[in-house]
């Protein structure tokens, strides 16, 4: 791979976070007159709708068999992995679900190792994950003067960590095929959607598009349902073909440290030494978990000479 299509697939990553970044603050302004089940249901209702207007075609599939891997991404990258999240913040602290969902790189390593034998991470990997950790747990509760736990909404983070990873090592194989990222990507929303409607009348579903007036509420979906899915989902199937599942992933470490920029620029707050710290740390661990694979692309531009 050309270091073009590299550079390529780190800013797409880089893009995603910075937009993701940003959702936990969307996402809380709209539990106030949304469910979490309603949230998630319009909003990749809205990014399907538009990721069909941008590609009017039907993605033919080669193979009936991976008719399931389309499946079970969708299950895991959208109907598990956000409505595990969404329902964790009604339980838990949205520090204490950044920082576990933040640890979806470590589970997507270890399933790489599992299952795509190419992406087995090194010591490097598993370094930058400690350190990164550590960045994150300074971030966020640097305003806190204890660790406060949830058991029920923390596992459900934890289990929301896990989803992404799978769909992060799904997508990576879906690509494999050579299909369009962009088609790739409805397919994966079209079956998170339909997974989530024998849900919807037993999770306080109710369709109330009269709250959609509230321009803070339709500004908020609109963002989600175009911004944060519709385009940052196919921005990061590109990312995940380019680098792979686990390089990709590593950049989950940064969405506390958006949170942290985003907070003192936008809401104008003072960023504390321990966030600072933390956000050194964090950065840390992303650059020592590429060190590896920076040293293995030097090696193979000196074996090219």
């Amino acid at each position: 791979m050309t270091h073009s299509k590299t550079l390529t697939g780190h800013m797409a990553a880089l893009f995603c976070i910075i937009v993701w970044g940003t959702t936990f603050i969307s996402t809380k302004v709209l539990l106030r007159a949304f469910t979490p089940v309603e949230i998630l249901f319009f909003r990749f209702l809205l990014g399907y709708a538009a990721l069909w207007l941008a590609c009017p075609r039907l993605l033919r599939i080669t193979d009936k068999r991976q008719e399931v891997l389309f499946a079970l991404a969708g299950l895991c990258g959208v109907t598990l992995y956000f409505l595990l999240e969404n329902i964790a913040l009604t339980y838990t602290f949205a520090s204490n679900v950044g920082v576990i969902v933040a640890i979806s790189p470590f589970f997507a390593g270890l399933l790489a190792f599992w299952l795509l034998r190419a992406e087995r991470p090194g010591l490097n990997f598993f370094l930058g994950f400690v350190a990164a950790m550590l960045g994150i747990g300074l971030i966020s509760f640097s305003g806190s003067t204890q660790l406060r736990l949830n058991p029920l909404g923390d596992v459900l983070a934890v289990l929301a960590g896990l989803s992404w990873a799978g769909y992060s090592i799904l997508t990576r194989k879906l690509m494999a095929f050579g299909y369009n990222s962009l088609m790739v990507t409805r397919r994966c929303f079209f079956y998170g959607l339909l997974f989530m409607l024998p849900c919807l009348p037993f999770m306080e579903f109710h369709l109330g598009l009269e709250r959609l007036e509230n321009p803070v509420n339709s500004l908020n979906l609109l963002f989600l349902g175009l911004g944060a899915s519709a385009l940052c989902f196919v921005a990061w199937t590109f990312a995940i073909q380019r680098l792979g599942a686990v390089k990709s992933c590593v950049y989950i470490y940064l969405v506390p440290v958006v949170t942290v920029i985003t907070a003192v620029l936008v809401l104008h707050e003072r960023i504390t030494w321990m966030a600072a710290l933390g956000t050194g740390l964090t950065l840390l661990g992303l650059g020592i978990s590429e060190m590896r694979n920076l040293s293995l692309m030097k090696k193979a531009e000196q074996l090219g000479k």
